[in-house]
């Protein structure tokens, strides 16, 4: 009897837990089936995938050097070990001067950390295309394949040559990640308020694996060894992945033919606006990517920074940059037409700390600035990044894939340079003319967004806007251009369905 019994209560509970997976997936099909839940599915993606991103490019930080460092130790010995037993002592010297030597060893920290970014800015070009041809799903699932394949070759790595392969791999894989995702959320959220914010949100996911990165790297690396960061991190790529599958089902066999066919990148960086929007983008994170590998040593020089103020440098940057992102996105809700004035705001504080950074004498100190630095970035980032969908809205084809391509392009000029240029600029001219240059071209820059002031009102002049509304409507632009003619009496091309033709629609099939 009591087996009976037991056997009773363990298929009760068999039963239970059936029902309730039941229950689950049936509620996560009706939340794929929903629109707004859809996105904001397709949101929490998109914020993981450039969270990971921002992670795997910061986490090497306290780590590469530590180990290239070892390297050339483990080299150092073995010479030495040579030199004591007279075997081959000159060559073994000559070793190490050519390639082991400390001042070598920065320089190829620097390129490790510059390759991710340079190959990042020459692939670009390419994914932005490709992402307007083939929609935003299938190229974020490629990019984050490509970055869980890196994520496992920089734990498995075992000599340098490796390392730079996965680092630039993971060039790769952002290029096309990154991209697609920004596109997708500009796709997606078509009300420039919702679109606002869901960037914004997006920056602040960027903003956290950026600075939280360092230091969750350097405590696995002292609790686990050099290979935990990295695996945990592929482990949540992965998931990520599958989550990616589920929702979007990016092989689920849709027709792509009704997809209209988005303006040549090319085009698109030859437009005056888009052409200052970028350049503003460069220029306003030049400080950044130019401060993070110099800071360090100077700090360490100039106020006997310590190990644990030299790791959190950063951290408390984080909080203005979600402050600025919260703001700009408030103000814009309520002053949509000054987009540009915050963007030029931004970039005067970014130059005015820029400039403060070389007079502080301590580490709390020096927390001031940089926070600045970082305010400064969230406005002129959240800003300008809505604004760009909204100019292809307007001036092109309501496809965001080579726009957003742009924009990564002017991120990646900034950190291609910074770990390259950055310390020869201090070792030739010195540090405080460094950070006077950089302040210097940020104030200089953010009256040319004046440029922008009156995108607010822009209405589609461009012939083939014209001639994509008599087609039908591509995005939320056009929609409202199509009411508006409906609302005048003026019946749409027969073709000219809303629901039929739009991206959004499309998206939802």
């Amino acid at each position: 009897m009591a087996t009976e019994g037991g056997a009773g209560l363990a298929k009760s509970a068999v039963e239970k837990l059936s029902d309730a997976m039941g229950e689950k997936t049936k509620q996560l099909g009706t939340a794929m089936q929903d629109v707004h839940r859809q996105r904001r599915l397709i949101l929490v993606i998109v914020c993981v995938a450039l969270f990971l991103d921002n992670m795997l490019y910061m986490v090497i930080v306290p780590i590469m050097p530590v180990y290239i460092s070892t390297m050339w130790k483990a080299t150092e010995n073995l010479s030495s070990e040579a030199n004591a037993s007279g075997a081959n002592a000159n060559w073994a010297k000559s070793v190490l001067g050519r390639g082991y030597h400390p001042e070598n060893e920065d320089i190829k920290i620097g390129v490790l950390f510059a390759s991710k970014a340079i190959l990042q800015l020459l692939v670009n070009p390419l994914s932005g295309t490709f992402i307007d041809r083939v929609g935003y799903d299938i190229p974020l699932l490629i990019g984050l394949t490509v970055m869980f394949l890196s994520t496992i070759i920089f734990a498995l790595a075992e000599n340098y040559a490796t390392l730079f392969a996965a680092r630039s791999l993971q060039g790769l894989g952002s290029a096309f990640a990154d991209t697609s995702g920004i596109a997708m959320i500009a796709d997606k959220y078509t009300e420039e308020s919702e679109r606002s914010r869901a960037l914004g949100i997006a920056l602040a996911f960027i903003s956290f694996g950026s600075l939280v990165a360092p230091p969750f790297g350097g405590v696995l690396y002292c609790i686990a060894g050099r290979r935990a960061p990295f695996l945990v991190l592929a482990c949540i790529c992965l998931l990520d992945g599958l989550l990616l599958l589920t929702v979007m089902r990016p092989f689920g066999g849709r027709a792509r033919a009704n997809m209209p066919v988005g303006t040549s990148i090319h085009r698109l960086m030859v437009d005056p606006y888009i052409a200052v929007v970028a350049g503003a983008l460069t220029t306003c994170n030049i400080p950044l990517a130019f401060l993070e590998p110099t800071i360090a040593t100077w700090m360490k020089k100039t106020m006997g920074a310590s190990e644990w103020q030299m790791g959190i440098t950063w951290l408390p940057a984080f909080f203005p940059h979600v402050l600025g992102v919260y703001l700009t996105i408030k103000l814009a809700a309520q002053y949509p037409h000054l987009q540009w004035f915050y963007a030029a705001l931004g970039m005067a504080i970014i130059g005015a700390s820029s400039c403060t950074v070389p007079a502080c004498r301590n580490f709390g100190q020096l927390i001031v600035p940089l926070c600045g630095i970082c305010f400064g970035i969230a406005l002129v980032d959240t800003a300008l990044l809505p604004t760009l969908a909204f100019l292809v809205d307007v001036r092109h084809v309501s496809v965001y894939g080579s726009v957003y391509a742009i924009a990564d392009i002017s991120y990646s000029v900034a950190y291609a340079l910074g770990p390259i240029v950055a310390s020869q600029i201090v070792h030739t001219l010195g540090f405080p003319q460094l950070n006077l240059g950089m302040g210097l071209a940020n104030v200089l820059y953010a009256p040319v967004l004046l440029f922008l002031r009156n995108v607010c009102h822009m209405k589609a002049s461009h012939s083939e806007r014209n001639i994509l509304l008599e087609e039908g409507p591509k995005g939320l632009y056009d929609t409202i251009k199509m009411e508006e003619r409906k609302g005048k009496g003026r019946p749409p091309h027969p073709a000219g369905e809303v629901e039929g033709n739009s991206l959004e629609s499309y998206h939802r099939d």
